[in-house]
């Protein structure tokens, strides 16, 4: 019997009910999909062709049309290249074999060095880094205190915004 929720489900544990350390890897990028567009991973109130988060991504990211279905909140000057590695990061964490994806520690990794790039360049062009940065701190602690409009607002604007002090 399959258990899990359909959206975020690995591919070959429909088919094998076996879960591996890839399994994680495939049911995070359906996290990151939604992050990035702000839809849920399963819909039926959506068209037919895109009722599947997952597979309307990659269809729309190999259409070239990645700013299609982009949340109109991720979509800013300056973050592009960010935007375009993360998806592309997501594309390698989709494959339908376990095998052929990165593992966990390596998705880490690579969202870690972004994060860290985007910073850098962020306090580079910034010219008062510090006090915006103090700004959205106190901005991301009223929203998490339930202060702002909604808890998942403020965990896509968590990891969509590089704050300091992270582990």
């Amino acid at each position: 019997m399959v258990q899990g929720t359909f959206g975020y489900l690995d591919p070959e544990y429909m088919q094998t009910n076996q879960l591996t350390e890839k399994s994680d890897v495939y049911s995070f990028r359906v996290v990151l999909v939604e992050l990035l567009t702000g839809k849920k991973a399963l819909s039926y109130d959506r068209p037919e062709e895109e009722r599947n988060l997952a597979s309307y991504f990659l269809s729309t990211l190999k259409q070239g049309r990645l700013c299609q279905i982009l949340d109109d909140n991720n979509i800013c000057e300056g973050n592009s290249e960010q935007l375009i590695a993360v998806s592309m990061l997501v594309r390698r964490c989709l494959h339908v074999k376990g095998e052929d994806r990165p593992r966990m520690k390596e998705v880490a990794m690579e969202l870690e060095g972004l994060r860290l790039s985007a910073r850098h360049s962020w306090e580079q062009t910034e010219p008062y880094a510090e006090e915006k940065e103090s700004l959205l701190s106190v901005e991301m602690n009223t929203l998490a205190n339930g202060e702002g409009n909604s808890g998942f607002d403020s965990i896509r604007d968590h990891i969509t915004l590089p704050m300091g002090g992270a582990r």
